[in-house]
């Protein structure tokens, strides 16, 4: 290195000598993670929820010196009042900071996960990513011939007639599943209402399976209109705010370490001892299936 060069470096080299607030700062960006199914699963396998995201998110949007917050999103899904939870508390953080947002896919962004993407400003994924699933799902089973083969007799009392609707023990009730329909119906609308209010013109509604429930790779979602663009969360920003762009993540507090180590243990390690772990696990894993992950 020349005598030349190491003058010309001298002032970053002596930049610690500067007080912070007189510093040169670099473009710094919040970046949340949202990783997993949506709702409540169980107390060692916890899925996002407005009660685990709600400090995260506001210690992202309140980071000093932020410009701007990055979702990255792998969800298949969930609940669908908590993805709707969640994306109000995004937005309303947005708008109080005045702070653009901008979700990045990796494997999935579907249904509840979409939802959730659809508060950014803007949406970027994979070629790879599946995004989409706009619609309603409720899925169970039936043990009502189960137990009669065993001789199992259900005892149900009720005060109201509709409140042990849909139980899995009993045949199933043609009115029920009407009433279900019903419910899903007006869940669905709230769902398209909410697409269509965020991404707006840049849907193209001359599909007939936008709103079917339908997902889609990368490439088809941003013709469709579902997302904005192809890239990786350091490409694009570092497209938007420079090549000095600092990524900051912000995490939720770490569980104690008996659930880390519970919380991690997989399908296969279960027994019949826990059957709440394997049916959460269970459920999980179906939702990534209808995804065909």
């Amino acid at each position: 290195m020349t005598q030349g060069s190491l003058i010309a470096r001298l002032p970053e080299r002596l930049q610690f000598l500067v007080p912070a607030r007189f510093r040169a700062r670099h473009p710094l960006v919040a970046v949340v993670r949202l990783s997993g199914a949506i709702g409540a699963m169980l107390p060692l396998r916890p899925g996002l929820s407005i009660a685990h995201l709600a400090p995260v998110l506001e210690r992202a949007f309140s980071l000093k010196g932020a410009r701007a917050v990055a979702l990255v999103i792998n969800s298949p899904g969930g609940s669908a009042a908590q993805s709707h939870l969640i994306f109000r508390r995004v937005r309303a953080l947005a708008e109080e900071k005045k702070l653009p947002v901008f979700a990045f896919v990796e494997d999935a962004a579907a249904s509840g996960g979409y939802m959730i993407a659809c508060a950014a400003d803007e949406i970027f994924a994979d070629p790879s990513s599946i995004l989409g699933s706009i619609g309603v799902v409720s899925a169970g089973f039936g043990f009502d011939r189960l137990i009669e083969r065993f001789g199992i007799e259900r005892r149900v009392y009720t005060a109201g007639e509709k409140k042990a609707m849909l139980d899995p023990f009993q045949p199933e009730d043609p009115q029920d599943v009407a009433r279900l329909k019903e419910l899903q119906r007006h869940i669905h609308e709230v769902f398209v209402d909410l697409v269509r209010s965020r991404r707006g013109a840049k849907l193209d509604e001359t599909d007939p399976d936008l709103f079917s429930g339908a997902f889609w790779v990368g490439g088809q979602a941003v013709r469709l209109g579902l997302a904005d663009g192809l890239g990786d969360i350091r490409t694009v920003l570092r497209e938007r705010f420079g090549d000095e762009v600092q990524l900051r993540l912000v995490e939720p507090p770490r569980p104690p370490l008996l659930g880390r180590v519970l919380g991690r243990r997989p399908l296969g390690e279960m027994t019949l001892a826990d059957p709440a772990a394997m049916l959460g696990a269970l459920e999980e894993r179906a939702a990534w299936a209808r995804l065909g992950l």
